[in-house]
């Protein structure tokens, strides 16, 4: 199978809650294909890549925005992705003829959404097949606020759905709600700007506590003590250990008991996760902190296991890292602030504060990932020495099918 690239922007919406991804298909450049051979690049790892997996378990019930160019648009491939979970991109290069709107009609009848990418005016071309559009992605950033907000009133006549790209930090995408966006899209939510001072959620606070004990190997009296404090977390410890998949014998009704059977480890992780999951007072962006968390531990444990395959130990460790990378970001405290708190193992302090270490090149890594940096992912995978790209890609497309599973359950038990 060819080298393919894939990357997930996250997309969000006026409450920034996650609801869908822009998925990056690009293919190895080395050989030196052109720009359109891009497209049937696109249509190979989706058709053949997302096979084995299915596009719907990497996305979960969200939407994925796949941009096209005219040749992908036209090819006939296109209509073997699924309409209830794509949704089509349409690039500023797509010279808009009349066999490009026929096309948008035929694709729109059979139930396809379709975007527009990159937008910072309507032309007398682009208003042809306004009406075949459900969404506008706005490249904020290269308008000024008069002209974004002629952009907007003209865009009215229809009824799209505006989608801001390029949002990369919390002022921006709060304009940009003011300006009755729809949608979000950028790094805004996972660097945003840290408010010194700001309190924990209590909410938070108490899950923090329990990390904190479930870390430092406290005794089982005392978890079970702060547990009793809290009726919904212990609600939703009983409901998981009596959940079907446990295989128990009789139903577990003691705190004690469900802990015990748990286990330490599990519990961790179930808090760990449980802290994006809480619900913040002014909406905030936990539900996609909570995706990405999630699958950065998911991933990282599975880079761990490739490692060292009989140190469980250390994929436990590499889980931690993971989930707990944008704990900063979530309670609105510096890393070192909070790796201090949870007296963690260097490795893991040094790689979450610094990106540093075995750990840290492993998260950074990721981190190159997510931002769709083809190159420094494809260096970085060398770098390790015992992975390979397409192992590595396979790694993130299970890690993001669990992660999807894991968000379905906390949901239910939130």
């Amino acid at each position: 199978m060819k080298e393919i690239y894939l990357g997930r922007l996250p997309i969000l919406d006026r409450k920034q809650d996650l609801v869908a991804f822009e998925l990056l298909f690009r293919a190895d450049r080395q050989n030196m294909v052109t720009v359109t051979d891009d497209s049937l690049a696109t249509a190979n790892v989706i058709i053949d890549t997302y096979g084995d997996i299915g596009i719907e378990n990497v996305i979960g019930k969200r939407r994925g925005f796949i941009k096209v160019d005219t040749k992908f648009l036209m090819d006939d491939a296109i209509n073997l992705l699924p309409k209830k979970h794509v949704v089509f991109e349409i690039l500023r290069s797509v010279e808009i003829t009349e066999d490009i709107i026929q096309r948008c009609t035929f694709l729109k009848r059979q139930g396809y959404q379709l975007a527009l990418s990159n937008i910072t005016a309507i032309d007398a071309k682009l208003d042809r097949l306004m009406p075949l559009i459900s969404i506008v992605k706005i490249n904020i950033v290269a308008l000024k606020q008069p002209e974004l907000i002629h952009l907007i009133k003209k865009l009215q006549r229809w009824p799209v759905l505006l989608l801001a790209e390029k949002v990369e930090n919390q002022q921006i995408a709060q304009n940009c709600i003011a300006l009755n966006f729809h949608m979000l899209q950028g790094f805004y939510f996972a660097k945003p700007e840290i408010i010194a001072g700001k309190s924990i959620d209590p909410s938070k606070l108490s899950l923090l506590k329990l990390l904190l004990l479930v870390v430092k190997e406290g005794d089982v009296a005392e978890i079970e003590n702060e547990l009793k404090y809290q009726p919904g977390l212990s609600y939703n410890l009983l409901r998981m250990v009596n959940s079907a998949g446990t295989g128990l014998q009789s139903k577990v009704n003691s705190i004690k008991r469900a802990v015990m059977i748990l286990g330490r480890k599990q519990l961790q992780r179930w808090v760990q996760i449980l802290l994006y999951a809480a619900k913040q007072k002014d909406g905030g962006t936990a539900d996609a902190l909570m995706q990405v968390a999630t699958v950065r531990g998911k991933l990282l444990e599975s880079i761990a296991i490739a490692d060292r395959p009989h140190d469980k130990n250390h994929q436990d460790r590499a889980f931690m890292v993971g989930v707990l990378s944008l704990l900063d970001v979530l309670l609105a405290t510096p890393m070192p602030e909070l790796v201090a708190t949870l007296s963690i193992q260097k490795d893991m302090s040094d790689a979450l504060v610094n990106r540093q270490g075995y750990l840290g090149r492993q998260l950074a890594l990721i981190e190159a990932h997510e931002q769709g940096d083809a190159g420094a992912v494809k260096a970085m995978v060398v770098e390790t020495g015992f992975l390979t790209f397409n192992e590595f890609m396979r790694m993130e497309m299970e890690a993001t099918a669990w992660a999807n599973r894991i968000a379905d359950e906390i949901k239910k038990s939130v």
